[in-house]
């Protein structure tokens, strides 16, 4: 996975009492990882663009759907507001973004954070332990909002391997609750908790499970523990090795959605576009490459021997 796609957010921000949708989160992800990528830098002046296509490659969907969406988040976003109390105990309110600016004809969107977020979004300089780190890519797959705020949460206790308690209605608001949504907890925990830590522990680096804490008879908050699943060992082995071992070249258990985004990989790309002829429809457009990979790939995938198929999808 890229180093570029490292989402960094001050722990003061990651906690705040925020509601934000799906959408509007990854417009929030995008700005910090294209502002570290691009070398911009976050500014409560300069504008970070962000573009449809970039939106679509990261979060798989189409152009055009990935400019709607980010539209519509940019709009809902641009009148969220937050709070948190500063570092002399002082509450704080401000809004995400300040200035928006449509591209229509680019297809792109500039955004304007306001101070308070450019303070608590930033790129590293030395002081790491004072950060939540987390890569884009874990969250990427992610069909809820509340996953991703959940994984935004108890990433920063992976080290600990342990979460304190959170205290239940402050816990509702990190996770984007209204006071009346889910209210009993057989709702709470089957529309919102159980869903997001089975999506975690499906598609990301955590394994999470939590305990629930009482005062009487009543549910107070939760705990959990946090653990980062075992790293995939590649195998080092010749290449005599490489091109005789079959279970190295399998599809088997991938997606049309996997699939594609191996087809999609950078270095894929790299190893095996000599395949396709530069004229050919494969050879100009990006979207009939991938179809054409995904087939070869489930046709024949010992045609594919520089190195284990599903390695690409670690990089």
């Amino acid at each position: 996975m890229s180093k570029s796609n490292l989402v960094v957010k001050t722990n003061y921000l990651n906690t705040v009492l925020q509601n934000l949708k799906l959408s509007e989160i990854r417009i929030v992800q995008l700005a910090v990882v294209d502002a570290r990528e691009t070398g911009t830098g976050l500014s409560a002046e300069i504008p970070l663009r962000i573009d449809a296509k970039r939106y679509a490659e990261v979060f798989n969907t189409t152009r055009q759907n990935g400019y709607l969406m980010m539209k519509d988040a940019e709009d809902t976003l641009f009148n969220r507001r937050f709070s948190y109390v500063d570092d002399e105990g002082k509450l704080v309110k401000s809004r995400w973004l300040s200035q928006v600016r449509y591209l229509d004809d680019e297809g792109a969107i500039e955004v304007v954070f306001t101070p308070a977020v450019v303070q608590g979004i930033t790129r590293i300089d030395g002081a790491e332990e004072f950060f939540t780190k987390y890569l884009l890519e874990q969250t990427a797959e992610m069909d809820s909002n509340y996953s991703v705020r959940l994984y935004e949460l108890l990433v920063q206790w992976k080290q600990a391997k342990k979460t304190p308690v959170f205290e239940l209605e402050k816990f509702r608001g990190q996770l984007g609750l209204e006071s009346d949504e889910y209210q009993t907890m057989s709702n709470f925990k089957k529309r919102v908790l159980n869903l997001a830590v089975e999506e975690i522990n499906e598609k990301s680096d955590l394994n999470v499970s939590y305990t629930q804490k009482k005062k009487g008879r009543k549910i107070a908050g939760f705990s959990f523990t946090v653990h980062e699943k075992p790293k995939a060992k590649k195998d080092v082995v010749n290449k005599e090795r490489d091109v005789s071992t079959g279970d190295m070249f399998t599809v088997e258990g991938l997606s049309d959605k996997q699939l594609g985004r191996i087809a999609r990989n950078k270095q894929f790309i790299a190893d095996y576009n000599h395949l396709v002829s530069s004229t050919s429809p494969a050879g100009q457009d990006p979207n009939a490459w991938e179809f054409e990979m995904i087939n070869r790939l489930k046709k024949d995938p010992s045609q594919f021997k520089k190195r284990p198929i599903k390695e690409y999808l670690e990089y």
